[in-house]
């Protein structure tokens, strides 16, 4: 599965994953065969990093 390459489309769609599927942020990554860091770096672009705690981008 590609990602949304735009930054806000990728945070609604990892979030709404996130809420919907995934327990954390590696265990979706894990799924989609995609890079943990790589999301975090782009979200982190637009203001937005990851809480574990609440297992979303904010």
């Amino acid at each position: 599965m590609t990602l949304p390459g735009d930054p806000i489309m990728l945070l609604s769609f990892v979030n709404t994953k996130l809420r919907d599927e995934y327990p954390s942020l590696d265990e979706l990554c894990d799924s989609l065969g995609a890079d943990p860091e790589e999301i975090k770096d782009k979200l982190a672009k637009v203001n937005y990093a990851y809480d574990e705690e609440l297992n979303k981008f904010v």
